[in-house]
């Protein structure tokens, strides 16, 4: 008795056999993806009017520049979308260039570590 053949049953020979993919040949090497074309597009020059003069900036610009402008002019969707883009994105990372003084107690502290470390490992402070 064979089994019925309809949607979601297709016949038996035409299946794909156990271990056998249904792209063999997979993606071409070096296509672009989604995330590569956007990124591509969106990093063109273009030209744009601002203030009487033409400015050059990317696609990206561009578009968050509009986007905020209809927020400003109260479009709520693009206010709130220009909002969420803000809370979304990460913070930035400290700037190492800046020192902050260690209190002296911290630093007398650390120097003790330090010294303790070294003569453990048989190393000069």
């Amino acid at each position: 008795m064979s089994k019925p053949v309809g949607y979601k049953s297709p016949p038996e020979k035409s299946r794909w056999k156990k271990g056998q993919s249904g792209n063999p040949m997979g993606r071409k090497k070096g296509t672009p993806n989604l995330r590569t074309d956007l990124i591509a597009e969106l990093s063109e020059i273009i030209l744009i009017n601002e203030g009487g003069s033409a400015k050059r900036i990317t696609k990206q610009r561009a578009l968050l520049k509009s986007l905020a402008a209809r927020g400003i002019q109260g479009n709520a969707k693009a206010a709130n979308l220009i909002l969420n883009l803000v809370l979304r994105m990460p913070d930035p990372e400290p700037d190492d260039t800046i020192e902050t003084p260690l209190p002296a107690e911290d630093r007398a502290l650390l120097d003790a570590y330090i010294a303790k470390n070294l003569a453990l490992k048989g190393g000069k402070p």
